[in-house]
């Protein structure tokens, strides 16, 4: 019986230690568009290398009214989303689990948030700034952005969420509830809906993931 035991606790310390080691060496995917190119290494050879899909330069008015830019998040891992401050279906519950992950990790100068409304006619500034105020964020950790239209609709299709006007639609305007993790890189790491417990709960595990990865 003892060495049965022996045995048993053996392997689930060996099985521990194996789980142990993937969790790791777990790396995130990367989503999005991507090409094979050719790079030239210091000793003058070539080598096929993977070019990622990244999000593109942006120049928005945040709740400030203060432009903010990629600089604004350089060096940054953010979350990223996209609402309108007057939606009543998924926007609410989308943020009340984002402003959970927020309060986790307000103090991580690492993290930042970033939300970009799709309501280019009313959404301007000073009401992100009231809505901001609403949801209890009154840091620049959590950035809400404002642009005309065109181009704020086409960073959507960057971030591959699906956005669009609609008239037909009580609140004409029609979106994905998604919460984008960006790396460092500006390169898509993880979609998750935010309206869904099991996926806001699977970005609170990657999250640690790609911080430990960009850490080494």
């Amino acid at each position: 019986m003892k060495s049965r035991a022996y045995l048993f606790y053996t392997l689930l310390s060996c099985f521990i230690l194996l789980f142990s080691a993937c969790q790791e060496n777990r790396k995130l995917p990367v989503y999005g568009q991507r090409e094979a190119i050719t790079v030239k290494n210091p000793d003058g050879s070539t080598s096929i290398d993977t070019l990622y899909q990244s999000i593109p330069a942006f120049r928005f008015l945040n709740q400030d009214s203060v432009y903010i830019d990629n600089a604004t998040f350089k060096d940054k891992i953010y979350i990223a989303d996209f609402f309108f401050t007057s939606c009543s279906g998924i926007c609410p519950v989308m943020h009340r689990n984002m402003k959970d992950i927020y309060e986790k990790y307000k103090d991580n100068p690492k993290v930042m948030f970033l939300s970009h409304t799709i309501d280019f006619k009313y959404d301007k500034p000073n009401v992100l700034k009231r809505y901001a105020k609403k949801l209890g964020v009154n840091t620049s950790k959590w950035q809400f952005a404002y642009g005309e239209k065109e181009p704020v609709y086409q960073l959507a299709k960057d971030y591959l969420v699906a956005v669009f006007e609609d008239s037909k639609e009580k609140e004409n305007y029609v979106h994905e509830g998604y919460l984008i993790l960006v790396d460092q890189q500006k390169h898509i790491r993880g979609a998750y809906d935010g309206t869904n417990p099991d996926q806001v709960a699977q970005l609170l595990k990657d999250l640690p993931v790609l911080l430990a990865e960009d850490n080494k």
